[in-house]
């Protein structure tokens, strides 16, 4: 499976350099890149050596084997980087990256099934999970209060049900 950790937005300068997006709390994993894939809005990937990496501000710069114009760079506008998850930078315990958590079966903690995990959205304080009860989507904030357990093996992710949250 592939992580996105950047947007393509446009070219920089006339050697063909790609000014991305990071898409990423670690924007400096940037400059350990030696390859990435590349992927359209329409689904084709594009496998990249990365040549070189330098940042403008924070905002990473990347020259790709391949494309060394700004005209062929510009082609790739709109594309995310990507690269496969087992190049994921290691988590802290008790956090976890949202592709790990979308799918992810909810349940209380008496066992009762709640929904599954289909987005997640960030908050001013915290983020919110949004499950997929029946035909209805509840919301359940990811705070310590709420959220009890999280077993990436299993798939699964144990709640307390506090008064009205799945109203």
């Amino acid at each position: 499976m592939l992580i996105t950790i950047g947007k393509v937005l446009k070219p920089w300068g006339v050697r063909g350099e790609v000014k991305v997006e990071p898409l990423t709390d670690f924007p400096e994993r940037f400059t350990r890149l030696s390859r990435v894939y590349l992927t359209s809005p329409a689904g084709k990937q594009v496998l990249c050596t990365v040549k070189s990496v330098r940042y403008a501000g924070k905002t990473p710069l990347l020259v790709l084997e391949g494309y060394d114009t700004p005209e062929k760079v510009k082609a790739l506008s709109g594309w995310h980087v990507q690269v496969p998850e087992e190049e994921a930078v290691p988590l802290p315990e008790g956090s976890y990256y949202w592709f790990e958590l979308i799918g992810m079966d909810v349940r209380s903690e008496a066992g009762e099934k709640i929904g599954t995990i289909t987005e997640v959205f960030q908050t001013g304080s915290n983020d919110v999970y949004v499950v997929k009860r029946g035909g209805t989507e509840v919301y359940i904030p990811a705070t310590h209060e709420v959220v009890k357990q999280v077993d990436k093996k299993s798939r699964t992710m144990v709640i307390h049900l506090m008064e009205g949250l799945l109203d």
